[in-house]
């Protein structure tokens, strides 16, 4: 069977293809420990939590007896693993969505992602996600990891993301996206003037105070992430600036742009999680509430999407200009353009 490493666009997990039965004997080093702690260890690829749950639901038995997660071992004894599927996988089926479709030619597929579809189903979005829809529109889909999905854009930015429709084509995206060759590149609207041309280089890692949230961190866990930014237009001035800005990506953390651009000051315009910066309306405006103020998302959208085909080996290309939320944003705000691409990297 062939083996695909998910990229780091995607949290890794054991949630993947249906797991056979397990049996296997606890050895004598493991003696005194709890069973939870002793199979995590003896299964290292799949996660101690995932371990509880299915001792918890009844399907781990140790010699025949029904185990308890915190039971104690003595070594010797058998243990017989029966595996739940996951949530996950019970919501890896098939749904009518109305996907917007820019490519497809039975290797991949690109698609155009709206703001407020999930990727992925989770905890919270157990249906109605674009796997869900690919999954319909591409039958084929459901013999891949992940229905063929190889990196994920937030819930609510939208955009561009290419799509596998075959496991040959998976793995090589994997590995374009592995060796930093994907093309990725993000409008964004931010709060402040930012200036021409800047790098934010800083590694990620979830916020130990809000798990809800990533960080810069220089801690051991933290991840390498490197943003560049260029200003495409500033209006404005003082607090009340906003800066249009192009960002293009050589890793692919989770929130990483919307962590980096708040880290140095200039958060995205809409964002409910990294608001930090975000100036409050002054009575020198007026007491008027700008538009921007209220945007209901991260004004964050994947324009442009280039890749060597997987079959053809030939460079591609994409563009997708902003959806009407945010070109309607764009406009309230004084920016010039949105509808074509814009060349500021060169």
């Amino acid at each position: 069977m062939s083996t695909l490493h998910v990229v780091e666009d995607i949290d890794s997990d054991d949630t993947g293809a249906e797991q056979a039965p397990l049996t296997l004997t606890v050895p004598e080093s493991a003696a005194g420990q709890r069973l939870d702690k002793a199979l995590a260890l003896l299964l290292p690829d799949l996660s101690r939590s995932r371990l509880q749950q299915w001792i918890e639901a009844g399907a781990v038995r140790v010699n025949g007896t029904v185990a308890r997660v915190r039971q104690a071992l003595d070594g010797g004894e058998q243990v017989d693993i029966v595996p739940v599927p996951a949530p996950e996988q019970l919501a890896m089926r098939p749904e009518p969505i109305d996907l917007d479709v820019v490519y497809e030619d039975g290797h991949i597929a690109v698609l155009d992602k709206p703001p407020g579809l999930v990727v992925h189903p989770a905890a919270g979005n157990w249906s109605g996600t674009l796997a869900n829809g690919l999954l319909a529109r591409f039958p084929e889909t459901a013999a891949l990891p992940r229905a063929g999905i190889v990196h994920r854009l937030d819930a609510y930015t939208s955009g561009l993301m290419v799509v596998a429709l075959t496991l040959q084509a998976q793995t090589d995206l994997v590995r374009q996206l592995q060796a930093r060759t994907v093309m990725r590149e993000y409008w964004a609207i931010v709060v402040g003037a930012v200036p021409p041309a800047t790098t934010v280089d800083a590694p990620l890692a979830r916020d130990p105070r809000n798990p809800l949230r990533f960080a810069v961190s220089r801690a051991p866990r933290a991840k390498p992430a490197r943003t560049h930014v260029r200003c495409v237009q500033t209006v404005g001035s003082g607090r009340m600036a906003l800066s249009w800005i192009a960002c293009r990506l050589d890793t692919g953390r989770t929130h990483q742009i919307r962590v980096h651009l708040e880290s140095i000051g200039h958060p995205l315009v809409g964002d409910p999680v990294y608001r930090r910066g975000r100036p409050a309306p002054s009575p020198a405006h007026g007491g008027a509430v700008p538009a921007w103020l209220d945007f209901p998302r991260q004004a964050l959208h994947a324009c442009r999407l280039g890749l060597v085909h997987p079959a053809q080996r030939t460079a591609m290309s994409w563009f997708r200009a902003p959806p009407a939320d945010l070109r309607t944003l764009m406009r309230q705000c004084g920016f010039a353009g949105g509808d074509v691409p814009v060349e500021v990297f060169g």
